[in-house]
């Protein structure tokens, strides 16, 4: 199996230094599995290519599998190991640019801290979920994916496309970074691991994952898959992530339901997942591995429809979002033509930066981009740009003000900017107990969260002193004991006011 790593950064030899591996040398390096082979095909000042070759040992793998490993059921000598990139891969990465995932460097310190002009090809990978799977995976992570299904056989195109893809990566990443994607992402696409899981893979995760899957919209998949599919273990790596800044109630509500093939050892049941938190099964129609899309599922995905809804239904045509974070209401507030005039604020100027990545700012149409506007500002000081919407939006925005601050926030908002609606969605506190392992609040920059009581009051009394009334509605399933995950209050405007 191979693996090329490009750049184009002069000069493009620096390379091996962050590799710390020579160009002008051909490494061996002894794996549980075989031999990995690191060499250079093309090493000059425009553009330099490394190369990993892993030459798997078809007797030393059957050897040393053990009987719950995942090809257990094909052929011992047989199988798709030696070839396709998969765990085997993954590991021997990991061993071999030890130093280079660490991001150290000591020839090239600035080097090594900087993104770079990265081209990454993997030519037969194992992909359960097909080319739209790599998309979703690498494409938050800031790369270009190139990801051809690979046919079963060139000869007989009737016979349609095989599991594995042939898949191209092009981005400006640290080399860190994409050595870490790859080391995470390679067995949770393959959906398989050559080696038995044990707890201290949750610690390799979350080291990998740190700076990149806490933020990214699939990690649940990732975690779930990376780990096996073992429950216990992917409760605690979720709950670690949601101590790095996660949202909780996010990573156990998974976007994208998917059918699991089945990884348990012979003879032995596959670990179930606790009540309600089941995967659901493909249509029985379609391929046993395939990745179908079920509409937003995560919290996340209903409480931005219910937002959209809502300002539907209130005829607005001009939104702003209060602390838009990376764009993602934003984004959907573009994909409708309805709304003819979008802002969005954040504090956060790395925040916005990342919105603009997402939202392809600069190859966005001009018909669009004129509807757009993104700024930086804090929702605590009066800013003329805040005014002369339709909507305003504070969605999961106003438990990460310090209490004493709320009242800065409200004139702001209902004082100064004074849009017709103002939509605020905060989580319900009284809902937590569904989240067993959780021991404090969903987010650990959460200053405070509230009861349906407590939200209750604040926004009567906020009403009440702006002129405005307010609908409280519930976001997310409402249980008849603790009420919804999530409580949105709907402020409207008296008109006399």
């Amino acid at each position: 199996m191979l693996l090329t790593i490009s750049t184009t950064a002069r000069p493009a030899t620096d390379l091996g230094f962050l590799l710390h591996k020579h160009p002008d040398r051909v490494q061996e390096f002894g794996q549980s599995s075989g031999k990995a082979t690191v060499f250079y095909p093309e090493a000059g000042e425009e553009r330099c290519t490394a190369a990993l070759l892993l030459e798997v040992d078809p007797v030393t793998l059957a050897r040393s599998r053990g009987k719950g490993s995942p090809d257990f059921s094909l052929s011992q000598y047989v199988n798709d190991r030696p070839y396709a990139a998969s765990s085997l891969l993954a590991v021997a990465l990991a061993d071999v640019f030890r130093t280079a995932r660490a991001g150290r460097c000591a020839a090239r310190p600035e080097l090594a801290a900087t993104p770079l002009p990265l081209e990454i090809r993997l030519p037969a990978l194992p992909c359960r979920g097909g080319p739209d799977l790599a998309r979703r995976l690498f494409e938050p992570l800031g790369w270009e994916v190139s990801a051809d299904a690979v046919p079963l056989d060139e000869g007989f195109p009737e016979w349609g496309d095989s599991r594995y893809v042939a898949l191209a990566l092009t981005g400006t990443v640290r080399l860190a970074d994409a050595l870490n994607h790859l080391y995470v992402l390679l067995p949770v696409l393959d959906d398989a691991k050559h080696y038995w899981i044990a707890p201290d893979e949750v610690d390799k995760l979350v080291r990998a994952g740190e700076g990149w899957l806490g933020a990214h919209p699939e990690r649940t998949l990732i975690t779930r898959r990376y780990l096996g599919r073992r429950w216990t273990l992917a409760r605690t790596a979720l709950a670690r992530l949601a101590e790095l800044g996660d949202e909780t109630e996010e990573a156990l509500e998974p976007a994208i339901p998917e059918k699991p093939p089945s990884t348990a050892p012979a003879g032995e049941p596959e670990e179930a997942a606790p009540d309600g938190e089941q995967d659901e099964a493909a249509p029985a129609d379609g391929p046993p591995d395939e990745v179908v899309p079920a509409g937003p599922r995560s919290l996340s995905g209903k409480r931005r429809e219910a937002v959209l809804r809502t300002l539907e239904e209130l005829g607005a045509t001009s939104v702003i979002d209060l602390g838009c974070g990376q764009g993602e209401l934003v984004g959907a507030l573009l994909a409708r033509p309805r709304f003819a005039r979008v802002g969005g604020m954040d504090v956060s100027p790395m925040a916005l930066t990342i919105a603009a990545r997402k939202l392809k700012l600069e190859r966005m149409p001009a018909v669009k981009r004129e509807r757009l506007t993104l700024f930086q500002g804090a929702l605590t000081y009066t800013d003329k740009r805040l005014t002369g919407y339709d909507a305003a939006v504070l969605m999961e925005v106003i438990e990460h003000v310090d209490p004493p601050r709320l009242a800065a926030l409200e004139r702001v908002v209902f004082g100064h900017a004074r849009p017709r609606h103002v939509l605020v969605t905060t989580p319900n506190i009284e809902y937590n107990v569904h989240y067993a392992f959780l021991t404090g609040l969903r987010h650990p920059d959460h200053r405070f969260e509230w009861t349906r009581a407590e939200f209750a009051a604040w926004a009567a009394e906020v009403a009440a002193r702006h002129g405005y009334t307010v609908a409280l509605l519930p976001v997310g399933e409402d249980d008849p004991e603790v009420g919804p995950p999530t409580q949105m209050g709907v402020f409207t405007r008296d008109q006399r006011s």
